[in-house]
């Protein structure tokens, strides 16, 4: 579609992404409804807009209102599988996911990092790194701020954007210069039929990238190197186990770098991010600025001046002899393993929420090795109570409170009380940040034992 003005645009989900599609479109010329299956009381930051024209579908999508659009855009939240998308898909309607149409705005150069895990902290890596080197770069995608957001200015030197599978179902021409696959482990199975599927959503990151461009992977993870194995641009690993005779690996207490014959050598003890998932997270992060000739000693730099992300194995507090870290960014069996990776036995562990249909028979092992106690909350607790069934002591509360209040009675001095739930927040609460507040605040308010 060479130009918007006049063209009837359906922007399908009307969260943070679709509204600001609804925006860019309108300031295009575009005749724009809003879609969403919520009523149109229910939504909210729609004022302005609606003072702008923009035109509603509330309580459901209208399947003739989709089959007559020149164009849908679709948020990432919405399955490509809704009866109506679908039905305008063979009514020959296009349907383009918001990095596709961000994207062919954009012309800086970008790097897209996508993985199940670690793919926020590493986007804000890059960010960080680009900034030291005084380079103007949009930070977000997934991670935050919509890409979208990023065609309102034209002078950005770099995009740097969180990728998730989602937003890759609806893409045509996205090329990134630089995709980062970060590690691949089961994730998102109440959205996709099975693991392959899965898979193939991720891979879509490279699906146009050409010779020109590269991609940056995990030498450790199998299936990211299987996966991979026949892209048709210049690949560059990284690697926790060794060093590869091109890209970055990790070699006793220093990273190094290998490229075009030179060597350069950064010491982990300097970084304030800690374990190996956080080194992982830092070598992915340092490849395209160096590949683009920033300073070694600027980029290492930036990623040692890095603490972290909120909500993300963040320390709470200290009371009785017992350390609270908040990790509700763990959404997943494999993040809530690297985490219980860095803690030292015993660990109370509270997890639970939105069931996403994996298996969490991967995490049986750190469980038994390394939690105490079990303390589950919502939809997923029976499933995850059948799961670690005479692996440790399992306990329930009917919410985040009550099970920080049973953490406070059951640990041990010494001991560590760790929220990573494994699972989404979307039964309990409006995000994985709000819920990470909710459990600081109760655990912010225990008073120390007589």
């Amino acid at each position: 579609m060479a130009g918007y003005a006049g063209k009837h645009v359906v922007v399908v989900g009307a969260g943070c992404t679709g509204l600001g599609l609804a925006s860019f479109f309108l300031d295009r010329g575009a005749l724009v409804t809003l879609s969403d299956s919520r009523k149109r009381e229910d939504l909210a930051g729609v004022k302005e807009l609606a003072d702008r024209g923009l035109r509603f579908d509330c309580g459901g999508h209208d399947a003739a209102l989709l089959a007559k659009a020149d164009l849908i855009a679709i948020s990432p939240g919405i399955p490509l599988t809704v009866p109506a998308v679908v039905a305008a898909v063979q009514a020959g309607v296009p349907v383009l996911g918001e990095i596709e149409i961000a994207a062919r705005e954009l012309t800086a150069p970008m790097v897209a990092i996508t993985g199940t895990n670690g793919k926020s902290t590493t986007t804000c890596l890059l960010g960080e790194i680009l900034r030291c080197w005084n380079r103007r770069a949009f930070v977000g995608g997934n991670l935050g701020t919509p890409l979208i957001e990023a065609t309102q200015r034209s002078d950005w030197d770099w995009i740097v954007a969180e990728i998730s599978s989602f937003q890759l179902e609806a893409i045509e021409t996205f090329r990134p210069r630089y995709g980062l696959l970060l590690n691949l482990t089961e994730d998102h199975l109440d959205r996709y039929p099975d693991m392959a599927d899965y898979l193939a959503a991720k891979l879509r990151l490279f699906e146009n990238m050409t010779v020109d461009e590269v991609a940056v992977l995990n030498a450790d993870d199998p299936l990211v190197v299987a996966c991979t194995a026949n892209l048709s641009c210049q690949k560059v690993f990284f690697s926790s186990s060794r060093v590869p005779e091109e890209g970055m690996g990790l070699a006793g207490e220093h990273i190094v770098w290998r490229h075009a014959g030179q060597q350069q050598r950064f010491p982990v003890a300097d970084l304030r991010l800690k374990g190996l998932h956080n080194v992982e997270n830092v070598m992915a992060a340092l490849i395209p600025p160096l590949l683009e000739g920033c300073p070694a000693e600027v980029a290492w730099q930036a990623v040692c001046g890095f603490g972290g992300l909120d909500h993300r194995m963040v320390m709470v507090r200290e009371l009785n002899g017992v350390t609270w870290y908040d990790d509700s960014k763990g959404t997943n069996v494999g993040s809530v393993i690297k985490s219980l990776a860095g803690l030292a036995a015993p660990v109370t562990l509270i997890a639970g929420g939105k069931d996403k249909g994996g298996d969490y028979a991967p995490l049986a092992a750190s469980v038994r090795g390394k939690v105490a106690h079990l303390i589950l909350i919502g939809q997923a607790a029976d499933r995850m109570q059948e799961a670690f069934a005479g692996l440790t002591e399992i306990l329930r509360a009917d919410t985040l409170e009550k099970a920080v209040q049973l953490a406070h009675q059951v640990t041990v001095v010494g001991g560590a009380v760790l929220l990573s739930p494994g699972c989404s927040s979307f039964d309990m609460f409006r995000s994985y940040a709000e819920r990470g507040e909710i459990f600081c605040r109760a655990v912010l308010t225990l008073q120390a034992k007589g």
